[in-house]
C-alpha cells in the first residue's frame, strides 16, 4: 500500500527548515506513528513535488536524508519503500509484492520446507491472476534440505538423527509447499498471464541453520531458524521433537540500493547471490517431483 500525499500536510512557509527538510519529516513522522508500515511503497517522487509545488531534486534531497536514518529504500524503477528493519515472516509479504512490480522477478529461497514461502507467494500470484499485478516473466528458484536422507533435525527427542517417521512428514510438507508454487506459476503461464515462468527446486544433504530469500538480486532477507522442542502427531501418538520452526524466524533485510556510509547491506546481497549460486551449482542436486 502508499500512503496518499494529502494526508502528508502541507509545508510551512514560516518554518525555518528548508523544503527538503519538512518533507523529510512528515514522511518520517508517517513512518514512525505507522501510518506508513514496513513494507509500504512512498508517494513517488513527481507527486511528492506536485504536491508541495517543489523540484524532484528537493524531494530526492529529503528522501536522502530518510535513507541515511534507514527508514527507506530506493527500488530502481520502482520507488522508494519503508524499510524492514527486524520483522517477523509476515512482513515478507509486502516486499515480496513489490518485486512483482519489476518486468522481470526473480526470488530464490533456500531453507528447510518452502513452506512459508509457499503462502507468502500464493496470495502474490493471485493478484497476477487478478491482473493487479502484471510482470513479463518470473522465475523462482528453491533450495532446500534432502528429506530423503540422513536428517540431525527434526528429530525425535532421545535420538541422534530423524527417524523414517519424521522424514515422512517432512517430505509431506516440502512437498505441499513446492508442489503448489509449481502449479501456480505453470498456471499463469498456460493463462498467458506470464510470457515465461518457471519454479525450479533443488535439495542437498546440509541441515539447514537458517533461512534465506534473495529478491530480484537486489534485497535479501535472512533468519536463523529457531530450534525447539515440542510435540506432534506421529504415527497417531503425541512425540516430543527437537524441529526446526521457520514460522517463527525473525527475518533481517538488506538492499543492494543502501548507500549509507556505515552499512554492510550491500555486500550481504552481493555475497549472499553468490552463495546461494555456488550451492545451486555444486553440491545441489534436483528435486525428484
Amino acid at each position: 500500500m502508499s500512503v496518499e500525499t494529502e494526508s502528508l500536510g502541507d509545508l510551512d512557509p514560516d518554518d525555518p527548515r528548508t523544503p527538503s527538510q519538512q518533507i523529510a519529516n512528515k514522511l518520517r513522522a508517517a513512518i514512525l506513528t505507522g501510518q506508513l508500515k514496513s513494507g509500504d511503497k512512498l508517494p513517488s517522487q513527481p507527486d511528492l513535488a506536485a504536491r508541495y509545488g517543489v523540484a524532484r531534486e528537493t524531494v530526492k534531497a529529503a528522501l536522502r536524508m530518510l535513507q541515511s536514518e534507514r527508514l527507506v529504500i530506493t527500488r530502481q524503477g520502482s520507488g522508494s519503500y519503508v524499510r524492514a528493519q527486524t520483522e517477523r515472516p509476515v512482513g515478507l509479504r509486502p516486499h515480496i509484492e513489490a518485486a512483482f512490480e519489476s518486468p522481470h522477478v526473480a526470488i530464490d529461497f533456500a531453507g528447510f520446507s518452502g513452506e512459508t514461502l509457499h503462502n507468502t507467494l500464493i496470495e502474490v500470484l493471485d493478484k497476477v491472476r487478478a491482473g493487479r499485478l502484471t510482470p513479463e516473466s518470473l522465475k523462482i528458484r528453491i533450495m532446500m534440505c534432502d528429506t530423503s536422507a540422513p536428517m540431525a533435525l527434526p528429530r525425535r527427542v532421545g535420538t541422534e538423527t530423524a527417524e523414517p517417521a519424521i522424514k515422512k512428514r517432512a517430505d509431506r510438507i516440502t512437498r505441499r509447499a513446492v508442489d503448489g508454487i509449481i502449479d501456480a506459476v505453470n498456471e499463469l503461464v498456460d493463462l498467458g498471464l506470464l510470457k515465461s515462468g518457471s519454479a525450479e527446486v533443488r535439495v542437498h544433504e546440509l541441515t539447514p541453520a537458517f533461512k534465506l530469500y534473495v529478491l530480484n538480486g537486489e534485497e535479501a532477507f535472512y533468519g536463523l531458524y529457531p530450534v525447539v522442542k515440542h510435540s506432534i502427531r506421529l504415527e497417531g501418538q503425541s512425540t516430543e521433537i527437537f524441529d526446526l520452526l521457520g514460522k517463527d524466524t525473525t527475518l533481517f533485510h538488506f538492499s543492494a540500493h543502501d548507500d549509507s556510509e556505515t552499512s554492510n547491506a550491500p555486500q550481504f546481497v552481493k555475497e549472499a547471490k553468490a552463495w546461494f549460486d555456488a550451492l545451486w551449482g555444486t553440491i545441489s542436486r534436483e528435486y525428484e517431483l
